[in-house]
């Protein structure tokens, strides 16, 4: 298991280090300091803000469960919408026709 750590590890300091270069490789103007790696890994370094955690963390509304993270590389549960769908409140169907 030590190993799998270690992989996980070592593979987030790569992808922030790719994302750092992607942003760097832009002229200053065009610096957005959030998207995504190979299209697929989603990064953000701007300073965290409350609307931003909400939206992250606590949106019910957004029938994604995996959000792109608060901040760094990686994804973040939306908790919002996982106890909706747990409670009963809310089916994913609702959910997707709201989206």
């Amino acid at each position: 298991m030590s190993r799998l750590n270690e992989l996980v590890r070592y593979g987030g300091m790569v992808l922030i280090g790719v994302a750092i270069y992607q942003e760097l490789q832009k002229p200053p103007e065009e610096r957005t300091w959030h998207g995504k790696v190979m299209d697929f890994f989603p990064y953000e370094f701007r300073v965290p803000t409350v609307d931003r955690l909400m939206s992250r963390v606590w949106n019910p509304e957004d029938p994604r469960i995996f959000m792109p993270t608060m901040f760094g590389v990686g994804w973040t549960v939306n908790l919002g919408r996982l106890y909706y769908l747990l409670s009963g409140k809310i089916s994913p169907e609702e959910g997707n026709q709201a989206a």
